[in-house]
């Protein structure tokens, strides 16, 4: 066996199933242990929103914590994001004036003060409203210069970043940093934000079988033998995964 790299998203990926998450976490922390395995999570959590469900499920410490849908990375034992990323974000990106634009559209509701991060700027939409206010939204920040991405997921949750800014291209650039292939790395999602994780890239990727529509519709139009859909739901499609693609004896 090889070490590997596995980046997962937390909520509905890794976690959902207590049982099949407590097996998970034996097989890395014993691989870890035994091959030097490493282990990221890539979540849209805040840094405040992960602490609590990182005690609330007992989850094993990442060697990396990806945070706030890839705009903030932070490597073990560091309590300040790192600075080389960050500085990769900063181009063309203008809280207030997106705010600002934001504020025209009344279906935007803001998400909690905790969830609003220097690289990440949240709303609450509702779907029947999405497709009609993602597009006006989209030129209204074009029109003012701002070279920003929306990402919508699970029928609620925008977030505007940087272009830059996503858990597929933070998990670049931490692969890179950790000097790990990319066929010895797996990507693990459920929703719209993990679809950066799959989309165009060279890593292993595993698409947990309790994914959202969004993310099943454009794997069925995107077929890749690099990407496996589990059946198995959370953790216990995670297992699944690692066994399709050789990483579980």
């Amino acid at each position: 066996m090889q070490p590997f790299l596995l980046i997962t998203d937390l909520d509905n990926t890794l976690v959902g199933l207590d049982s099949a998450l407590e097996e998970l976490n034996q097989y890395i922390h014993d691989h870890r242990q035994q091959y030097g395995t490493r282990l990221i999570y890539s979540t849209g959590r805040s840094p405040t929103l992960y602490r609590q469900l990182a005690e609330e499920k007992n989850l094993l410490e990442p060697d990396v914590l990806i945070v706030s849908v890839g705009t903030e990375i932070y490597y073990q034992g560091k309590a300040e994001p790192d600075a080389r990323w960050a500085a990769q974000l900063g181009e063309h990106w203008d809280r207030e004036v997106i705010r600002a634009v934001a504020s025209h559209f009344a279906d935007l509701v803001p998400q909690p003060e905790s969830e609003q991060r220097p690289y990440k700027i949240s709303y609450f939409l509702a779907a029947p409203a999405a497709k009609e206010v993602l597009p006006r939204l989209e030129v209204a920040l074009s029109n003012r210069g701002l070279d920003v991405q929306l990402i919508y997921s699970g029928g609620k949750d925008l977030d505007i970043l940087p272009r830059l800014a996503n858990k597929g291209n933070a998990m670049g650039f931490v692969r890179q940093d950790l000097e790990i292939p990319p066929e010895h790395t797996i990507a693990c999602g459920d929703s719209g934000n993990d679809l950066s994780m799959f989309v165009e890239r060279p890593e292993r990727g595993i698409i947990v079988g309790n994914a959202m529509p969004e993310l099943l519709e454009w794997h069925y139009l995107n077929p890749s033998s690099n990407r496996y859909l589990a059946k198995g739901h959370c953790a216990a499609g995670i297992l699944e995964g690692l066994q399709y693609f050789g990483f579980l004896a």
